[in-house]
C-alpha cells in the first residue's frame, strides 16, 4: 500500500497539558471523527487510557473498539503503536485515518522496502502518531530497538484474544507479546478483543503482563442485527432467492466446505450476482484480488469457509448468511458480527436443517474420547438448540454470554413472526404410517415423494405406488411435509438412522400417536424467509439520494484508490439522505463528519444534494 508522508497530513494535536480530559476527548471525537458522542463503552476506556492505565476492552465486533486507541493517539504526545494481526486490517486502518488528516502509517510484510524506510524515517521524525505492525515485526530485535529510542504513549493489542484462542498454531508471536512489557516498562498497554470468556481474559492478562489492569466489558447485543434461521428445504434456491432479493449490496455467505463455497459463487455468477468464493486452498493472488474487490465494492457477496472475515474493516457488510450450522454460538457470533459494523440495519441468516446438525454428530462419534472433544460437543448441542429455538433468537445468543434479558428483542424472525400451532395429529399419522409401511428403509425425500404421489421411477420399482400411502398427503407441498417429519424426528417420534443412509424408522413412542390414542401439535412450517423489504431500504432516509451518494463515493474513492467506506460510512450517507445538508455548516452536522472530511469531499457531496433537491442530473455523472 502506498503511503503518503505523514507530514502532509491535517490534523494537529492539542498541548498535552491541555489533553487529559474527556471534555477534550469529546471535542476531537467531534473535530476529527466527526461524531457528537461515544458509543456504549467508549469512553470509560478512553479515560483509563488517558490515565496512563493498562486496561482490557472486551466489545463486540462493530463495537467501536479501534477508536479507543486512535482517539487517544492523537491527544497523548509521541506514537501509539498497534499491533494487529493482518496486513489488509492495518492498510484499512491506515487509509481511514489518513483520510480524516490523522498522521497514521504501517509496516508489514506486504509493503516494499522503500516504503517501509519512508515510515520509519516519518516516525523517527515525529510525522507518525499512530503506528501499525504486524507482531512479527515488534518483536524483532532492531525494531525493538527503535521503540525504546520513541516516546511510546500507548501499546495497543488488536484482536488480543489470538493470544488464547489459536495460541502457537495461529501466530506463536503474539504468546510472547509479554515481552513489550519487559522492553517498554512505563508505557500503559490496552488489549482489544470481541472474545470475552474468562480462560480467554485471563490468558490475556496474564500473557501480556498486565499491570493492576481495568477491565471493561459492553453488551454483546447488536440491536441493528435482525437474527433470521429458515428452514433448509432447496438450499441453492433459497440462497439465490434471497442474495437477488439484495442485489447491490455488500454480503458473506459461510459454507462448510471449499467445494461448496465454490459451486455457490459460479451458481450465483450465473444469476448475474457479483460474487467470488474464498477459501484456504486458493492461489493468494486470486484472494488478494477477492479481497480487494470486495473492499472496493466491486465484489459484492463473498462465498468463503471461516477463513475469511477476521480482521476485515469493512463496516457495511449488509448480511452474512450462513449455507451450513457452525460448529458454535462463539463462531456465529463472530462470523454474524462482520454484518453491520457502521450501526445499519443489517441481516443474519441461518439454513438449517436437523440433517446437518446429525452429519456433524456422526463426526463427533468417529473420534476418540478426549475434553477438548466434549468441549466441542456441549457448544454445539448449544448452537442446534439456539437454531431449534421456539423463543426470541437474541435472548438465547444473549444468555449465553451471560447477559440476562427477559424482554424479546422485536427483531429476530421468532418474535416478527412467531410459530403457529395447530393440531397435526392427522398428519403425523400419515407421515408415521408411510414411514412403516415403505419398510422403515428409507430417507425423508422418498418418503415425501410417496406421501404426495410422486410418479418416480424408484417408487415405481418398489412398487409404493401400490401403497395406501401412496399420494394421501398431495395437497400439501414437499416442503410442509419435510418439516412435519423433521419435527417428528425432533419429538422423537421418528428416528433417522445416519448409518443406513438416514433411513427413518419408527420410535416405540410412535405407536400411540398412530393409534390415535395422543393428540399431537406441530408448528406450520416457516417456509418463507422473515426478511421482508430489501435491508438496504430500511431506514427513514431517502432511498433515492442514498443511491446517489453512494454511486458519489465510489467515484471519489476509486480516484483516491482507497476503499468507499474510507471516503464516507452508510450510516454517514443515511444521515445525508436524512438530514439533507446544502452548505458545509449543515454539513458538519452530518454524523461521521468531522473538519477534514468537509475540506475534502463536502463541496462534492452538498452539490450532489442540491442537484437532487432541484431535480437535476447528478453533477458528477
Amino acid at each position: 500500500m502506498s503511503q503518503p508522508h505523514a507530514s502532509s497530513n491535517l490534523y494537529t494535536s492539542p498541548p498535552a497539558a491541555q489533553a487529559s480530559t474527556l471534555d477534550q476527548a469529546r471535542a476531537v471525537l467531534k473535530q476529527v471523527f466527526g461524531y457528537e458522542t461515544f458509543r456504549s463503552g467508549q469512553e470509560t476506556v478512553i479515560e483509563a487510557v488517558l490515565n496512563g492505565r493498562d486496561a482490557v476492552a472486551l466489545m463486540p465486533t462493530g463495537g467501536g473498539k479501534s477508536l479507543c486507541y486512535q482517539l487517544p493517539a492523537l491527544m497523548l504526545p509521541g506514537v501509539t503503536v498497534v499491533v494487529s494481526p493482518l496486513v489488509s486490517l492495518m492498510d484499512d486502518q491506515v487509509s481511514a485515518m489518513q483520510a480524516m488528516g490523522v498522521p497514521a502509517g504501517a509496516i508489514h510484510s506486504g509493503m516494499q522496502g522503500a516504503e517501509v524506510m519512508q515510515v520509519l524515517r516519518d516516525l523517527q521524525d515525529g510525522r507518525i502518531r499512530l503506528l501499525y505492525a504486524a507482531p512479527e515485526r515488534v518483536l524483532t530485535p532492531a525494531f525493538a530497538e527503535r521503540l525504546q529510542t520513541l516516546q511510546v504513549s500507548l501499546l495497543a493489542v488488536d484482536e488480543a484474544h489470538c493470544i488464547s484462542q489459536w495460541g502457537h498454531d495461529f501466530r506463536p508471536e503474539y504468546g510472547r507479546l509479554g515481552e513489550l512489557r519487559q522492553l517498554l516498562p512505563h508505557t500503559p498497554m490496552l488489549a482489544l478483543t470481541a472474545t470475552a470468556d474468562h480462560v480467554t481474559r485471563d490468558d490475556i492478562l496474564q500473557r501480556l503482563q498486565l499491570r493492576e489492569p481495568q477491565v471493561f466489558q459492553s453488551s454483546f447485543d447488536r440491536p441493528n442485527i435482525r437474527y433470521l434461521v429458515q428452514e433448509k428445504f432447496k438450499p441453492l434456491k433459497q440462497v439465490v432467492e434471497y442474495v437477488k432479493a439484495q442485489r447491490g449490496v455488500s454480503g458473506i455467505i459461510y459454507c462448510g466446505s471449499r467445494k461448496k463455497t465454490e459451486e455457490l459463487a459460479l451458481k450465483l455468477q450465473v444469476e448475474g450476482v457479483r460474487s467470488a468464493a474464498y477459501h484456504a486452498g486458493l492461489p493468494h493472488e486470486e484472494k488478494r484480488q477477492t479481497l480487494h474487490g470486495f473492499l472496493r465494492d466491486d465484489i459484492d457477496v463473498v462465498v468463503a469457509t471461516i477463513a475469511f472475515g477476521m480482521g476485515i474493516n469493512k463496516p457495511n457488510v449488509r448480511f452474512v448468511l450462513h449455507y451450513d450450522i457452525p460448529r458454535s454460538v462463539e463462531a456465529y457470533y463472530q462470523e454474524t458480527g462482520r454484518a453491520g459494523r457502521d450501526g445499519v440495519a443489517s441481516e443474519a441468516v441461518m439454513f438449517y436443517e436437523p440433517g446437518d446438525a446429525a452429519w456433524i454428530w456422526r463426526l463427533f462419534d468417529e473420534q476418540p474420547d478426549s475434553e477438548r472433544l466434549r468441549v466441542e460437543r456441549q457448544k454445539f448441542q448449544v448452537m442446534t438448540s439456539f437454531a431449534e429455538a421456539q423463543t426470541c433468537r437474541r435472548l438465547v445468543l444473549l444468555n449465553y454470554f451471560g447477559e440476562y434479558r427477559e424482554q424479546p428483542c422485536g427483531n429476530c424472525d421468532l418474535c416478527l413472526n412467531p410459530p403457529q400451532q395447530y393440531d397435526g395429529t392427522v398428519d403425523a399419522q400419515k407421515a408415521l404410517s408411510c414411514v412403516y409401511r415403505t419398510g422403515q428403509q428409507f430417507g425423508v425425500n422418498h418418503i415425501v415423494e410417496v406421501l404426495r404421489g410422486a410418479q418416480t421411477q424408484r417408487i415405481k420399482q418398489q412398487r409404493h405406488d401400490e401403497l395406501t400411502t401412496y399420494g394421501i398427503g398431495k395437497e400439501q407441498s414437499a416442503e410442509h411435509w419435510v418439516s412435519v417429519i423433521r419435527q417428528l424426528i425432533h419429538r422423537g417420534l421418528l428416528i433417522q438412522d445416519i448409518r443406513r443412509h438416514s433411513a427413518l424408522h419408527l420410535a416405540q413412542n410412535a405407536r400411540p400417536v398412530l393409534r390415535g390414542e395422543i393428540a399431537l401439535t406441530l408448528a406450520k412450517p416457516r417456509i418463507q424467509a422473515v426478511a421482508g423489504a430489501k435491508v438496504a431500504e430500511r431506514g427513514m432516509h431517502d432511498k433515492v439520494l442514498f443511491g446517489r451518494l453512494r454511486k458519489l463515493r465510489k467515484a471519489i474513492a476509486e480516484r483516491a484508490e482507497v476503499p468507499p467506506f474510507v471516503v464516507f460510512g452508510d450510516s454517514t450517507l443515511q444521515d445525508m439522505a436524512t438530514l439533507l445538508p446544502t452548505n458545509p455548516a449543515q454539513f458538519l452536522l452530518v454524523s461521521g463528519v468531522g473538519q477534514v472530511k468537509l475540506e475534502r469531499y463536502g463541496s462534492a457531496f452538498i452539490a450532489e444534494i442540491c442537484a437532487y433537491l432541484d431535480g437535476e442530473d447528478s453533477p458528477h455523472a
